[in-house]
C-alpha cells in the first residue's frame, strides 16, 4: 500500500481490467503523474505513474496530453421524443462522447411530452433506452399545471425541477408567474429537492415580432435588468424557505454581486454560465448570424470579462453547454423570428479552454467548472473526479492541439452552431466509460465505437 496526496492506494493482488498511466492526471484538484487502476468499471486505486500493477490492459496517455475525469454536463436539450428532427439521444450522446462528456442530464423541454409528470418521464426513458453513448439522467419540470405533485417525479428519480420565469418559447412548457414561482420554491424546499431556474423577468423584456438582421436590436429586447430582477426574486424565495436553487445560463455579470452576497448569507444557491457567454461577445457577432441567438443573450466584452472574474473567484460554480439545437430552417436571418438556442455540446470545453488560454489562464482554472462543479449540482459523488470508488469515466485531452470547428463535422443532428469557424485550442483524443474506451481515432478523425451509456437516477 502506498499513498499519493490524500488518495489511498491499494494495488491488491487481483489483476486490473485497465491501468491508465499519465504524466498529467487531474487528481485532487491538480495535475500530477499517476497510474489509475480500474476493476469492474470503477477506479480501485491511484498510485505513482510507474506503479507495478498487473492489468489486462495497460495504457499510457501520450506525452503532452492530460487525463481528465469524464466531463459532466447538466444542461442539455436532447428534444426527443417530439422534436427528434432537432436532436435525439443517439446524436446528442455521440457529440457528448466526442467532447469528453461522459454524463449529461436532459432538460424537460423541448421534447413532447415535456417531462412534467411520471408518465412523460417513462416516455422519455423509453426513447433513450439502449441508444445512448454516454450516461443520461433527467430533469423534471415545474409548470403551472403540476403544482403540488412534484413529489411523484422526485420519487421517480429526476435530479430536480426546471422552471421558467418568462415564456419558454414552447407552448407545452409554460412559465411560472411570481406567485407560482414562490409556490414551487416552497414545494421544492419541503422535498429537499432542487429548483433550477431560467431567470428572466418578463416585465423587463420587450415584446417583438420580426426585428431584422442587427444583433443589437435583439440584445435590446432582453436587457440585463430582466435577469437581475428574476434572480433577486429567486434569492428571496430561497432565503425565506431554505430551498436549494440554481440559476441557469447566467449571461449578466451584473447579477454576480447579489449572488455572492446570498451565498455569503447562507442561501443555498448555485449558478452556472455557458461556453458561449465566455467565448463570445456582442460586438463580434455579425448581423444576421442567428446561430448565436440564445436567451438570455450574449452581452458585451466588459460583461464577458466580469463573467470570467466570477468563474475564477468561485461565484460561478460551473460551466455547462445549454446545448439547444434546432433544424437549420429555424435559424432564419431575422433575430426576432429565429429559434433561440446554441448547439455546443461537443465543442463547449474546447471553446472555454481556447478563451482561457487567450487570457493567459492555465487549464487548471477551468477543469473544476466542467467536472466537480456540475457533478456536485446533480449530487454525483462517483463522477467528475479521479479517485478510488469513482466510475472509470475518463477523457484524454491534448491542450496544445489547434483546429477550426466546422459545424458540418460535428456529431449533433443539424449542422448549425455558433462555434462554426472557431479557431479552437485543444482536442479530446479519447473517451472512456466504465473503463472501456468508447472512441477511436484514425487518420486524425475520432469516432464513437460503442453505445455503452446507461440511464441514471438521482441518488
Amino acid at each position: 500500500m502506498t499513498s499519493l496526496g490524500s488518495v489511498t492506494v491499494d494495488e491488491g493482488l487481483a489483476p486490473a481490467d485497465l491501468v491508465l498511466r499519465a504524466q498529467r492526471a487531474w487528481i485532487d484538484g491538480a495535475f500530477r503523474p499517476a497510474s489509475v487502476v480500474v476493476r469492474d468499471g470503477r477506479i480501485v486505486s491511484v498510485g505513482p505513474v510507474d506503479a507495478a500493477v498487473t492489468g489486462q490492459r495497460d495504457e499510457t496517455v501520450p506525452d503532452g496530453h492530460v487525463l481528465l475525469p469524464g466531463l459532466v454536463d447538466t444542461h442539455v436539450h436532447v428534444n426527443e421524443p417530439g422534436r427528434t428532427e432537432w436532436e435525439g439521444f443517439a446524436s446528442a450522446t455521440r457529440a457528448a462522447a466526442l467532447g469528453g462528456v461522459t454524463t449529461i442530464i436532459d432538460m424537460p423541454l423541448n421534447s413532447i411530452p415535456a417531462t412534467v409528470d411520471v408518465p412523460a418521464l417513462a416516455v422519455k426513458r423509453a426513447s433513450a433506452a439502449g441508444r445512448v453513448a454516454v450516461d443520461v439522467g433527467f430533469w423534471g419540470g415545474a409548470v403551472p399545471g403540476n403544482a403540488g405533485s412534484l413529489g411523484d417525479l422526485h420519487d421517480a428519480g429526476v435530479f430536480g425541477f426546471k422552471c421558467f420565469t418568462a415564456p419558454s418559447g414552447v407552448d407545452e412548457f409554460p412559465h411560472l408567474d411570481p406567485g407560482a414561482l414562490r409556490q414551487a420554491i416552497g414545494e421544492v424546499a419541503a422535498l429537499d429537492a432542487l429548483l433550477i431556474v431560467h431567470a428572466e423577468d418578463p416585465e423587463h423584456l420587450v415584446d417583438h415580432d420580426a426585428l431584422g438582421g442587427r444583433y443589437r436590436d435583439f440584445l435590446a429586447t432582453r436587457p440585463a435588468q430582466a435577469e437581475r430582477s428574476a434572480i433577486a426574486r429567486v434569492i428571496d424565495g430561497a432565503r425565506e424557505t431554505g430551498a436549494r436553487v440554481h440559476v441557469l445560463h447566467l449571461s449578466d455579470a451584473g447579477a454576480l454581486p447579489m449572488i455572492r452576497a446570498a451565498k455569503d448569507d447562507g442561501v443555498r444557491i448555485t449558478v452556472e454560465t455557458c461556453p458561449h457567454y465566455l467565448a463570445f461577445e456582442a460586438g463580434s457577432i455579425p448581423d444576421g448570424a442567428t446561430a448565436y441567438k440564445c436567451c438570455p443573450p450574449i452581452r458585451d466584452d466588459a460583461n464577458r470579462d466580469a463573467l470570467w472574474a466570477g468563474l475564477l473567484d468561485g461565484t460561478i460554480d460551473m460551466v455547462v453547454s445549454d446545448h439547444s439545437p434546432s433544424t437549420v430552417d429555424l435559424k432564419v436571418d431575422d433575430w426576432g423570428l429565429a429559434w433561440g438556442g446554441i448547439a455546443g455540446l461537443q465543442v463547449g470545453f474546447r471553446a472555454v479552454w481556447t478563451e482561457a488560454a487567450r487570457r493567459g489562464l492555465p487549464l487548471d482554472a477551468v477543469v473544476p467548472a466542467v467536472t466537480t462543479g456540475p457533478a456536485a449540482l446533480a449530487g454525483f459523488t462517483d463522477r467528475g473526479r479521479i479517485t478510488p470508488g469513482a466510475l472509470a469515466h475518463f477523457a484524454v485531452f491534448d491542450p496544445a492541439a489547434e483546429s477550426t470547428v466546422r459545424a458540418d463535422g460535428l456529431a449533433h443532428r443539424n449542422p448549425v452552431s455558433a462555434f462554426d469557424g472557431l479557431s479552437a485550442r485543444g482536442r479530446v483524443t479519447g473517451t472512456w466509460l466504465r473503463g472501456r474506451r468508447i472512441t477511436s481515432t484514425a487518420d486524425d478523425v475520432t469516432t464513437v465505437d460503442a453505445v455503452a451509456g446507461q440511464l441514471v437516477d438521482r441518488a
